[in-house]
């Protein structure tokens, strides 16, 4: 382990030099790319540095317990000692951690993509929660939303709605959220008050760099078209609206949220770069044996991935078997206090994995 740090610190070294040459400065995405890779590396130095400090110190501080001949300052070197040897131990847990394979996409931006399934407009309702939660907890984390595209029902539900979440580390958190939310409750037009069961679909997408997908312009098709739904009198007098059709996949993204077509046409173009890079990694993770894949990691839209029960007061998430009675708390943004505990078993399951190989 010592040994790859070392490595890791004279690459860490070589990044700084390399950003700091005139002619990698001029490459931005070069720049970008060596940027997040001296960030992820600059987490695992700091620790190291800290390790190898406190190991030098209890190297110092062991030879004076038998120098000394002072009861009460043998004391105090032990206490020193016991102190030194606990730090070195919780830092060494430490870099297990941090020398765990990260996912490249952790601190990048994401689309997130929600839409109603089954239950018609209560599913469209649900949908419009989980925004609002979503729209919350980026609050609590000083993250900015952007929305992309609507698709709005009649009393106030979303069939389709997506949006852009702008932070660090918004994908380590968010990507956890992709498969379906089940919602029971008793819905505000059901007079018979009878509990119904229905279902929303949310996908996260990582934020896709031109160098990651390479798309060719007789692939796409473009289509114009007047924007609908809410947004004014104005909202359907001009053909600003954008749909972009990447043909060989079927892949289908649309903007019509900006009162610019250009800036429609750049939105769209962002979620079908997006599209295509998480339809990559879907199968790359395909191809991984099927104990090698985290259950709390695989994002598929079809996997049930949480139920919110309202008259239960309840939210379990199915992956880790977890119940909260705080309902109300976690669609207010309280989001935490089910994904600090996914990353927990995230990480568990790699250092299992880890350890295993």
């Amino acid at each position: 382990m010592l040994e790859r740090l070392v490595g890791l610190e004279e690459r860490h070294r070589e990044i700084e030099e390399l950003m700091a040459n005139p002619d990698v400065a001029t490459d931005m995405p070069r720049m970008i790319s060596l940027g997040r890779e001296y960030s992820s590396l600059g987490a695992v130095i700091s620790v190291y540095r800290e390790y190898r400090k406190v190991s030098t110190q209890l190297e110092e501080t062991k030879p004076l317990l038998e120098e000394t001949a002072d009861p009460e300052m043998a004391s105090l070197v032990k206490e020193e000692i016991g102190v030194l040897e606990q730090r070195q131990a919780t830092l060494s847990d430490d870099l297990q951690i941090a020398l765990l394979p990260k996912n490249p996409n952790d601190e990048r931006d994401v689309f997130v993509e929600i839409r109603a399934a089954a239950g018609g407009e209560e599913a469209a309702l649900f949908a419009t929660e989980l925004y609002r939660m979503y729209t919350r907890y980026a609050q609590t984390r000083a993250w900015d939303i952007e929305l992309v595209d609507a698709n709005e029902t009649g009393i106030g539900g979303f069939k389709e709605v997506i949006f852009e979440v702008k932070g660090k580390g918004a994908y380590s958190c968010l990507k956890y959220e992709s498969g379906g939310h089940r919602v029971q409750r008793v819905p505000v037009t059901e007079s018979s008050g009878r509990i119904h069961t229905s279902t929303v679909t949310v996908a996260v997408m990582p934020e896709a760099e031109d160098v990651e997908v390479g798309i060719e312009e007789k692939d796409l098709r473009v289509d114009v078209f007047h924007a609908g739904g809410a947004g004014g009198q104005n909202v359907n007098k001009v053909a600003t609206a954008i749909r972009i059709t990447h043909i060989p996949t079927g892949i289908v993204a649309t903007c019509q949220d900006e009162r610019s077509q250009l800036r429609n046409k750049q939105k769209a173009m962002a979620v079908l770069k997006a599209r295509l890079l998480d339809k990559a990694l879907n199968e790359q993770q395909e191809a991984l044996t099927a104990d090698r894949r985290s259950k709390v990691g695989s994002g598929e839209r079809a996997e049930k991935v949480r139920t919110y029960n309202y008259p239960q007061d309840r939210i379990t998430d199915h992956r880790i078997n977890l119940t909260l009675h705080n309902l109300q708390t976690v669609l207010d943004g309280g989001l935490d206090a089910l994904i600090q505990p996914l990353m927990t078993e995230d990480r568990n399951q790699k250092l299992e994995d880890a350890s295993i190989s």
